[in-house]
């Protein structure tokens, strides 16, 4: 637009606004990011702990990157790398620890691989079959710390921290005894093996038990271990013995233990040491003492009669067979058994304390002067049979009546007791002297003499048979027949005297008929005697009558009617 005066106005200086230098929210995600990263970073660096290697036989379940490193189901830790040994005999793998896990860098911690496993003691490791094997660690007590670590091919038996107590065990050899075999109190499992190792001098092998809290408290200063290991079948002279613990042990071995009873003996402390039996009797037996080393010489052998078995006296188990031997005597030429046998007195218990002894004799001397003086009196040695079924046989000190007079040295050495043979013996004896006898006897001749007559005895049965004993049936019968008629002729009979006694009882009528008759008779005999006397003293009386009586009237009766009529 122009100016109407002609001027032309000069444009206004234009306002130039200063363009604000301000950042752009397009940086504000990297700056985000960057800060993440750097507190990642930070955080990583903070938390990460030291880096260790373990030594493995395989790396069987072991991924580099991917396995963990867990301590009480926590993970601690992962492995990042996996390489072979500088002499390829075992793997290394490499773990990154958290800073949390720095424990488990001291020098006595132990790594393992958890992986599915089947053992003796059952199956362990199954969530692995689905995450995958894992190291296990358990941490150590130890101050000093390390990098390198040698891992357990199989997972320990004892982890860090479990209650209990651990025991050491001497035995005279491993048998089926393994880690982890199971240790039973009163047939309850409470504990098991953790390790066992040779005894430096090589006699024993010693087993180091852990037994689990309460069940330590059980384990005193007192108490027995024994070997409960698979079965326990044994025949000996008291028969056939079969015990076992449990299945487990049958097929994993075990230990059990148990403190006799009526024993207060204090809590056995930590790693103390005992020695295991081989059962349970021998373990709960009360103590031998010292042994006396007794040799006794039998006549003849003793098959049956092994090594450990039972010596008795009086009932009472006094020792055991420990040696058999054969000797060889020129003079008889004959072979005696040599048996030698442990003696243990102290088992006879408050008997010894009864028994004569001096101060100033030695063991040996007052054992020896006290068999003397047994012996005087008939004391024995015999092999007696222990079970007919096994022959088992075990040797008996006894008294024998009327024993023979035998010399006994009390100055020999080892101690040597007379014997007598066994009663078994005698009976073999007796047995081969009747078979001697029956072997004498002409069998072959009593055979023949035994078949004839048997011969002749069959000819005589079927004779009797076919012909004796149908007759003896008929003559039976007959027999039967008369019994019968015999048995109706004795009814008969007594028919009869019962009507006799009816008729000759008080009460018949013969009895009354003939009373009557008698009657009848003595009147007619008074009135006969009446006649007589009249007719006595007056004979005309047959014509005329009695005396006093008046003439007999013209028609009257004759004296031949009068007599008719006292008729």
């Amino acid at each position: 637009m122009n100016d109407p005066h002609g001027a032309t106005p000069s444009p206004a200086t234009p306002t130039i606004q200063q363009r604000t230098m301000r950042p752009s929210l397009v940086w504000l995600v990297p700056a985000v990011a960057a800060l993440i990263g750097v507190s990642m970073l930070v955080h990583a660096w903070m938390s990460a702990g030291p880096e260790i290697t373990i030594t493995f036989r395989t790396a069987a379940g072991l991924e580099a990157g991917k396995t963990p490193v867990k301590y009480k189901d926590v993970t601690v830790g992962t492995v990042t790398a996996i390489r072979l040994s500088d002499d390829d005999s075992h793997v290394v793998a490499t773990v990154a620890l958290d800073k949390s896990a720095e424990r488990l860098t001291r020098q006595d911690t132990r790594f393992w691989v958890v992986r599915p496993r089947i053992g003796t003691g059952g199956i362990s490791g199954i969530d692995t079959l689905l995450s995958g094997a894992y190291i296990s660690a358990d941490a150590g007590s130890k101050q000093e710390s390390a990098t390198d670590f040698a891992g357990l091919e199989t997972p320990p038996t004892i982890v860090g921290g479990a209650a209990g107590k651990s025991f050491t065990l001497l035995v005279d050899d491993l048998g089926s005894l393994d880690v982890g075999s199971p240790i039973y109190y009163r047939r309850i499992p409470v504990g098991r093996v953790a390790s066992y190792q040779l005894d430096p001098a090589g006699k024993h092998v010693r087993l180091l038990v852990f037994v689990d809290a309460p069940y330590d408290a059980f384990v005193t200063t007192d108490t027995r271990f024994w070997n409960a290991s698979g079965v326990d079948l044994s025949i000996s002279a008291d028969g056939l013995k079969l015990k076992t613990q449990s299945v487990a042990t049958i097929v994993a071995g075990g230990l059990a233990f148990a403190t006799p009873a009526y024993r207060d003996a204090p809590a056995a402390a930590e790693n103390t040491e005992f020695t295991v039996s081989k059962d349970q009797a021998e373990a709960m037996a009360p103590p031998d003492g010292p042994a006396q080393f007794i040799q006794l010489r039998f006549r003849q052998p003793l098959r049956g009669l092994s090594t450990g078995a039972p010596v008795q006296f009086a009932g009472v188990d006094l020792g055991r067979v420990v040696s058999i031997s054969v000797d060889y005597d020129a003079d008889a030429h004959r072979f005696p058994t040599i048996v030698g046998v442990l003696i243990y007195p102290q088992r006879l218990g408050r008997v010894l304390d009864k028994l004569p002894k001096r101060e100033t004799d030695s063991p040996d001397e007052t054992s020896a002067r006290l068999l003397q003086g047994m012996v005087d009196n008939g004391l024995r040695a015999q092999a007696r049979s222990g079970n007919l079924l096994t022959g088992q046989l075990y040797i008996a000190l006894d008294f024998v009546p009327n024993a023979p007079k035998v010399a006994f040295d009390a100055s020999a050495r080892p101690i040597s007791i007379p014997t007598i043979d066994g009663s078994f013996d005698k009976m073999q004896e007796q047995l081969a002297n009747i078979i001697t006898k029956v072997e004498k006897m002409p069998l072959d001749s009593i055979g023949r003499n035994l078949d004839a007559s048997l011969s002749g005895l069959n000819q005589t049965l079927t004779q009797v048979n076919t012909q004796m004993l149908p007759e003896t049936t008929r003559t039976l019968q007959r027999l039967q027949q008369m019994a019968q008629e015999f048995q109706q002729t004795a009814q008969s009979v007594q028919g009869l005297t019962q009507s006799a006694q009816g008729l000759t009882a008080e009460d018949g009528p013969l009895q009354q008929n003939l009373e009557q008759t008698l009657l009848e008779t003595q009147r007619a005999a008074r009135s006969l005697r009446t006649l007589t006397d009249l007719l006595g003293r007056n004979p005309d009386s047959l014509l005329r009558g009695r005396p006093s009586d008046p003439p007999p009237a013209p028609g009257a009766s004759s004296p031949s009617n009068l007599r008719e009529s006292s008729q």
